[in-house]
């Protein structure tokens, strides 16, 4: 007996509300297994491919590639054969006595992600699918004080089967019917919303008319999930995203006054930039516009390019580490002469029967020589709870190292690297460099960093003052190492020379010691057998 169910997109976590999706693994019709990955979608932190809960015929897909999706929009719709390949989210697809989705916290994750032993989560869970964890506490979507446009195509129906089956119009929430899961939504359904109308057993499903967003007058505790909050004397308004929120604020545009095309009514980043262009179309058939066009250029006329997924997300972290942190920074020419030669001794050097030792870069040399001076200057491996008026000294030092890809600037971040030598680094580094340029980093690869190493010698520059990564407390940049004139040993000498930059907060520490620290850093730099004593 077939059912269809609906796959959410699910909270892909460190608080992301939305996602692009990129490209789609599987069309309608294909037959899909418990956790294949079904399509890859964008967030502001990484490419990640999304398994579907559920095995069975895919019978329709939501959204273009290219389109943006908030959480807890339906992806797809899956008509299962049986109960056993259709378990629902947080339940084991046979019974409570199976090993899946029981207790040991194994369940929906990216695909490539390994996880640890046997009964530990790997950590990337996709809330919502794939947990144990109680009915009481599962995310449920509730529903909405505002209706949604529907998509005018049908999608294709599931087998007709002896019990009633959902509808697949794009945005319509499907849930089985027989399950309990949908039993407690239809039961918690709000009063302020028309119940959906029951669907015939039918081949397809008739396009609904898509019905302009309804103002409420009051929101309940169940609208709170899905709007951002209230403008003042303005009402509550279907957005989630405060990035939607402010790029209206910025263009004039009541939020009101747009019709949302996500689900529910949901105002999508789109539909801001659509009216946007409206706007602009209409000012642009203002006769007294042209005329002024025709005297001056009009601000805003060039090309737009929405600041969106890893660009919008580093465009808000540089934004805030502005706003919040009193930076600082100070610099340093040194002597890389003994370092560059230290490495080609490293990299020249055998390992007797394994063979040639592997290759040591000199980025990895540099993070090797930060954990050594954060060992010393505890006070720049930290953050500042600004609430509570606290600096927090972290124990372990997580390092972030810049990396530019076709996807923009990202900061992978090698774990533990205070426990790690030069050459376990170097791999570390090597790796995560690999899987940024393919798009494969996972949000917690992205996050989590304590101190931050920047070489912006790749680009050809001598020096620069970088951006502290919120909420980190330092940064140090790392400049081209070029062949200069150097005083050595009191003779005018032709060496390799490399500026370094460390900007700091202020609130952390005062210049002596940021000042030590540097210091440190460069005469390890012109003098590497230093780094034995931190060994």
């Amino acid at each position: 007996m077939a059912q269809v169910l609906e796959f959410k997109l699910p909270d892909l976590g460190e608080g992301l509300t939305e996602a692009e999706i990129v490209r789609w693994l599987v069309d309608v019709g294909d037959v899909v297994t418990i956790d294949q990955p079904v399509v890859e979608v964008e967030t502001a932190k990484a490419m990640v491919e999304v398994p579907c809960p559920y095995g069975g015929v895919v019978t329709a897909r939501f959204g273009e590639e290219g389109a943006e999706l908030p959480v807890g929009a339906p992806l797809l719709t899956v008509a299962v054969e049986s109960a056993e390949g259709a378990a629902a989210p947080g339940t084991s697809a046979s019974g409570p006595s199976a090993d899946r989705n029981t207790g040991s916290g194994e369940g929906l994750r990216p695909a490539g992600d390994g996880t640890g032993p046997a009964g530990e989560s790997s950590g990337n869970v996709l809330v919502g699918y794939g947990t144990a964890a109680p009915a009481a506490r599962r995310r449920r979507v509730r529903p909405s004080a505002f209706t949604a446009p529907l998509s005018s195509a049908p999608a294709p129906a599931p087998a007709p089967s002896s019990s009633p089956t959902p509808g697949t119009g794009a945005g319509e929430p499907m849930t089985a019917a027989s399950t309990a899961a949908g039993a407690s939504a239809s039961a918690s359904a709000s009063t302020s919303a028309p119940a959906p109308a029951s669907v015939a057993r039918s081949s397809s499903v008739a396009p609904v008319a898509p019905v302009a967003p309804v103002a409420v007058g009051h929101s309940s505790a169940a609208d709170s999930g899905q709007m951002e909050g209230a403008d003042e004397n303005h009402g509550p308004v279907a957005v989630i995203s405060p990035l939607v929120r402010r790029l209206a604020r910025q263009h004039g545009l009541d939020l009101r006054h747009i019709a949302g095309s996500g689900r529910d009514g949901l105002i999508l980043r789109a539909d801001v930039e659509s009216a946007i262009r409206g706007a602009d179309d209409k000012r642009s058939d203002d006769p007294e516009v042209q005329s002024v066009s025709e005297s001056e250029p009009v601000a805003g006329a060039g090309e737009r390019i929405p600041l969106r997924g890893v660009r919008g997300a580093v465009a808000d972290k540089l934004s805030r580490s502005r706003r919040e942190i009193p930076d600082a920074t100070c610099w340093v020419d040194a002597d890389a002469t003994e370092l560059m030669a230290a490495r080609a001794a490293m990299n020249g050097a055998g390992t007797g029967t394994g063979g040639a030792a592997p290759k040591i870069s000199v980025l990895a040399l540099l993070a090797r020589i930060c954990t050594a001076a954060l060992s010393r200057y505890p006070e720049l491996n930290s953050t500042v709870d600004a609430d509570a008026r606290e600096i927090v000294r972290l124990p372990a030092v997580h390092l972030g190292f810049a990396a530019q890809t076709e996807r923009g600037l990202v900061v992978p971040v090698v774990r533990d690297a205070h426990s790690r030598n030069a050459e376990s680094i170097s791999e570390e580094i090597g790796r995560l460099t690999e899987a940024a340029r393919a798009g494969k980093l996972t949000p917690a690869q992205l996050t989590g960093g304590t101190f931050t190493l920047n070489n912006y010698g790749v680009f050809g520059v001598d020096g620069s003052t970088p951006i502290i990564n919120h909420p980190e407390a330092a940064m140090l940049g790392v400049g081209r190492i070029v062949a200069k004139p150097w005083v050595h040993q009191g003779e005018l000498a032709v060496r390799q020379v490399v500026q370094l930059s460390l900007t700091f907060d202020h609130r952390v520490c005062d210049g002596g010691t940021a000042g030590g620290f540097l210091r440190y850093v460069a005469d390890c730099v012109e003098q590497p057998a230093l780094l034995l004593r931190a060994l």
